[in-house]
């Protein structure tokens, strides 16, 4: 069927063939790069961001290859008469743009309608069947999409306005199909609407790729709404259970030979990530001093909750007079224990400020560090495998008398990068001109604290004084 045309808007002239093919070879070679990207990202089904990326590439890629269609067609001309159409192969016209464009046109002055081949196969219908009149129509039509027809015919029939929306049609298999159409008034001499002809495309496609877009984006706005939340809680955990003071502190707080206190907690890098780093200082009911640092592996509120558990039965052995050894075996009985397996590394000490003897445990985790007359170095470690590692695990314990002006360092595993003990031992000559356990952490956080960390950490200072 040819274009209908009103008296005064002459054919309009093909672009250049060569125009069109420049063209086309830009959208074929930009095809061909999103498609290449998409091949390399990355495919996790569990990650909504990734559903969310992979739709929007097969979104484009759905459109590209429309516009490929489109332009070869503007290059090539109108579309063959129906019969050349059917003498093509099935697997040609199957897919293909030409397969999802139709034409119709209505004559309102003898109600006679014309439909091309493929309109028909877009409605589901027999192409030897007669066309169906503009009062027919609606009869495809989705039932909740009918007014909207109606509307944009009316439109076009009285008030010469062009049409262009979609609705939802129902084939004679019960298939739903969502159709654009697109269309105009053809005049008479009198101004009169005489016939009325529209092009009606096949976007069920389409509209599927925008839906799936939509769903994953909204699916991705729920797992970051959710992350979210639980950082949220994560902090809300890690302030309620970590230590409440900030700044410096003295243990014991009555009687000479106490210990000047300082720690830092530090986030990882990204921000997003909260672990389960802890450290911790207590006085204790005998007059010694707890300090602890450890780390459960693992992120978000589950792996935080399982740190205030922990922290909390190590406070509580402590203030009952657990030696270091044996608190580190319960710790490691009670993770195992525990519904959600969880690893967790930590070193616990004792102090007691009248002999100046440190006595600790360790559980697969760096040792302390202890730094005398602008000197630094790593104390014996005795035997201790992570905890939640190995049922039955004996962990063994040491001993070290301190004296005065003796700096005793503990960190979790992620401060600074792998060097990060070498780097610390490194800064003994600056520790013994700091004049507080505050300064000390300062200068370790400014010299290992600073760099990209995927992980959280705690430094925690205690120095002997006299």
């Amino acid at each position: 069927m040819s274009s209908p045309l009103s008296a005064d808007h002459p054919a309009a002239q093909p672009p250049g063939r060569g125009s069109v093919d420049a063209l086309i070879t830009q959208t074929r070679r930009l095809r061909g790069d999103v498609d290449a990207v998409r091949r390399d990202a990355p495919r996790d089904a569990a990650d909504p961001q990734g559903r969310w990326q992979r739709a929007l590439y097969d979104l484009a890629l759905h459109q590209l290859n429309d516009l490929d269609a489109h332009l070869a067609q503007l290059r090539d001309g109108p579309a063959p008469a129906p019969e050349m159409t059917a003498a093509l192969p099935a697997a040609s016209r199957r897919g293909s743009l030409l397969s999802r464009v139709g034409s119709a046109e209505w004559n309102l002055l003898t109600d006679d309608a014309v439909w091309s081949e493929e309109l028909h196969r877009i409605l589901g219908r027999d192409p030897a069947t007669p066309p169906l009149t503009l009062d027919e129509l609606p009869s495809l039509v989705h039932e909740e999409d009918r007014p909207k027809l109606t509307a944009m015919v009316t439109a076009c029939l009285v008030d010469a306005r062009p049409i262009d929306g979609e609705f939802r049609v129902v084939r004679p298999d019960r298939e739903v199909r969502t159709v654009h159409m697109m269309g105009e008034p053809v005049l008479d001499a009198d101004g009169g609407t005489a016939t009325m002809w529209a092009v009606l495309r096949d976007v069920s496609e389409l509209r599927s790729r925008r839906r799936e877009v939509h769903e994953t984006h909204d699916s991705l706005d729920r797992h970051r709404q959710r992350a979210q939340s639980e950082h949220r809680l994560a902090v809300e955990l890690q302030e309620a259970v970590m230590p409440p003071w900030r700044g410096s502190l003295r243990l014991p707080r009555q009687g000479p030979r106490s210990l000047d206190l300082a720690a830092q907690y530090l986030p990882a890098s990204t921000g997003s990530l909260i672990g389960a780093d802890w450290y911790d200082a207590l006085e204790l009911p005998d007059g010694q001093t707890l300090l602890s640092v450890g780390d459960l592996t693992g992120h978000g509120p589950a792996v935080t909750s399982s740190m205030a558990m922990m922290l909390g039965a190590l406070r509580g052995m402590a203030m009952a007079g657990t030696a270091p050894a044996q608190l580190m075996t319960w710790l490691n009985h009670l993770l195992d224990s525990t519904v959600q397996p969880a690893l967790a590394g930590a070193v616990c000490c004792r102090y007691r400020s009248d002999t100046r003897t440190l006595t600790w445990a360790q559980a697969g985790h760096p040792a302390p560090l202890l730094y005398r007359d602008g000197t630094g170095r790593r104390l014996d470690t005795p035997d201790g495998v992570l905890l939640g590692a190995t049922s039955g695990a004996v962990y063994g314990q040491a001993e070290v008398t301190l004296e005065v002006g003796d700096l005793v360092l503990l960190h979790t595993a992620a401060l600074g990068h792998a060097d990060a003990p070498d780097r610390l031992l490194d800064l003994a000559p600056r520790l013994r001109e700091a004049r507080t356990a505050q300064d000390c952490v300062r200068t370790i956080v400014t010299e290992c604290g600073t760099s990209e960390r995927e992980d959280d950490a705690c430094v925690l200072v205690a120095r002997v004084t006299p």
